[in-house]
């Protein structure tokens, strides 16, 4: 990796020399600004406000502008002619507790490596120290012509720096808090819990940016003249007012389905709401027709007086008596009614047979 800066560590009377690598790299797509009529590239010139030409970057210097709109010409030189003692060296001023060190200081991350043999010993030295300590070192250095401020720490078998902002750099957060007093409940406290102990940890390894891979699709897809096919944007339910209770418990479903878990449990819970009641409908069933067999005695000879009437009432009846009790019991009692409604068939035929040829006698007598 190129260096973009040299120089030294001082750390008391050691003096390590380093050399300052970029540690992260932007990998954003970047475009051009083209014209649409023609497609041709739209480029900035540098010209001059006085005489309208274009200059060149050995023509250009600094110069500061003051409140009424005056230049003030600055110059290397005069920078150069500044006490600034970090101009080559990053110096310690402190080894803190990491947990110190605000992360909304946090800046650009370089990786700081050894320069030459004769500064693998002491950088070694600082490493190790650092390690054991369980702390950072917070230091100044200048880059890019301005002083910044700094925090070491170790990362892996490397010495890693952080820029970091300066604390008058820092915004405070005023009127950003909710204005109104927003009491959060119980119930809403554990669901949140829940929540997050289901989303668990992430690999961060395993993060990537799903926007700059579409955006590699795309243009992929353009260049080759396919057809581009808009993909559906998920509905993140944004300005919506909702039930922060229910949101809560859909998030921990959803979140225990993403990840396979409470399939099982809810299989099961499933089939004890259903088994239970069944069970016990099914015992009452059984306890109240091994009771029927007792009542259906008197039953059955009320049906014996009703067959001389409605003998169909008797063949119902008589079927939902033998339904009822038992098998033994069954057989004989419904053989002995038979038996008994055929005498009654029988006899009250012959009645109503003896009434209907007596009514013309009486007639004819008349």
């Amino acid at each position: 990796m190129r260096s973009i800066w040299n120089g030294a560590i001082s750390f008391g009377l050691v003096s390590i020399p380093i050399k300052l690598v970029n540690a992260t790299e932007n990998h954003s797509i970047h475009f051009r600004q083209i014209h649409l009529t023609d497609g041709g590239r739209i480029r900035y010139r540098k010209v001059c406000e006085l005489d309208e030409e274009e200059v060149s970057g050995g023509e250009i210097g600094k110069a500061y502008e003051d409140a009424d709109g005056t230049m003030i010409p600055i110059t290397d030189e005069d920078l150069a002619q500044l006490p600034l003692p970090t101009a080559k060296t990053i110096e310690i001023v402190a080894f803190v507790p990491a947990d110190e060190i605000d992360p909304l200081q946090m800046d650009a991350a370089y990786y700081l490596s050894a320069n030459g043999v004769p500064a693998a010993k002491p950088y070694t030295l600082l490493r190790e120290a650092l390690k054991r300590s369980n702390k950072v070192a917070v230091a100044k250095y200048a880059l890019r012509g301005r002083e910044r401020l700094g925090m070491l720490r170790v990362v892996d078998d490397v010495i890693a720096m952080h820029g970091l902002l300066w604390p008058d750099e820092i915004r405070a957060p005023e009127g950003v808090a909710p204005d109104s007093d927003v009491t959060v409940r119980d119930a809403e406290l554990d669901l949140a819990d829940a929540l997050m102990d289901t989303l668990g940890e992430v690999d961060m390894d395993s993060l990537h940016d799903d926007y700059r891979e579409a955006v590699e699709e795309l243009i992929a897809a353009k260049a080759s003249g396919e057809a581009v096919q808009p993909s559906e944007s998920k509905d993140s339910g944004g300005g919506k007012v909702i039930d922060l209770i229910a949101a809560l418990e859909s998030s921990v479903r959803a979140a225990k389905k993403s990840r396979g878990e409470g399939e099982g449990e809810a299989e099961s819970e499933e089939d004890m709401a259903d088994v239970h009641p069944i069970k016990k409908k099914t015992q009452q069933k059984s306890t109240q027709q091994k009771s029927t067999p007792q009542k259906s005695t008197p039953k059955s000879t009320g049906t014996k007086k009703s067959t001389a009437s409605t003998p169909k009432k008797a063949t119902q009846k008589k079927t939902t008596s033998k339904s009822t009790s038992s098998a033994s019991s069954s057989k004989g009692s419904s053989s002995a009614n038979s038996a008994n409604s055929a005498k009654k068939q029988t006899s009250s035929g012959s009645r109503s047979t003896t009434k209907k040829t007596a009514a013309p006698r009486k007639r004819a007598s008349a």
